[in-house]
């Protein structure tokens, strides 16, 4: 039996000019199925109608795949997900980019336990759950990324520690956030701002690329 929602799905990949195979699409759908099951209990999203959850999380996730293949030109980069709750972005790159190992960090334990079932359900060994503050994450990663997780200032401080030499902060924001940008400091480069529009989605969505700028002695 088809999913309900592999048609809309599929169209709005296409929309966002993502070429996905059928296994990823499959996954995804796995994914989105997983989540409202999880939901029940974990309370990982306020979204609960799978339709809107569609529109408001998978399409709202794939909406980064393309800008973030630009940035990286298919390199096989390490990526962090900052607050990542249910895996979004996490989860939906790690099904749509196999090159990139991505980990998912939380401070609620349950929502870093969803992550790991999720990479053994839907068979993702690039897929990992931390649970930690991202502060006292060790590791070093390329792209660092986060939803609607905080403020660029607070983001930015909380995750400088987890950021590799030459990596760069893919921030996820709704309207462009002016205010936030202005109140970052002098050491951080905002190098790119751009517009996203997520089919059926009637919301304002845009994506800040920032990084560090190099000290000087």
């Amino acid at each position: 039996m088809t999913h309900p929602l592999r048609a809309p799905l599929q169209d709005g990949a296409r929309a966002l000019g993502l070429a996905l195979a059928d296994g990823q699409i499959d996954r995804l759908l796995a994914y989105l199925d997983l989540l409202a099951k999880w939901n029940k209990v974990y309370n990982l999203t306020a979204v609960r109608d799978p339709a809107e959850m569609l529109t408001h999380h998978l399409l709202d996730s794939l909406a980064v795949v393309a800008p973030l293949r630009r940035q990286t030109q298919g390199r096989p980069i390490r990526l962090l997900d900052v607050g990542s709750g249910g895996g979004l972005p996490g989860v939906v790159i790690a099904i749509c980019c196999p090159e990139m190992a991505v980990a998912c960090v939380d401070t609620v334990a349950k929502k870093a336990a969803f992550i790991q079932q999720a990479a053994g359900a839907l068979g993702l060994p690039n897929l990992r759950g931390l649970h930690a503050r991202v502060e006292a994450v060790a590791e070093r990663f390329d792209v660092i990324a986060s939803r609607a997780f905080a403020t660029l200032a607070d983001f930015t401080a909380w995750s400088a520690g987890a950021l590799a030499e030459g990596g760069v902060w893919m921030a996820m924001k709704g309207k462009h956030p002016a205010d936030e940008l202005a109140a970052l400091p002098p050491s951080i480069d905002v190098f790119h701002v751009e517009q996203l529009a997520v089919p059926g989605l009637d919301a304002e969505r845009c994506l800040i690329w920032l990084r560090p700028l190099l000290s000087f002695p």
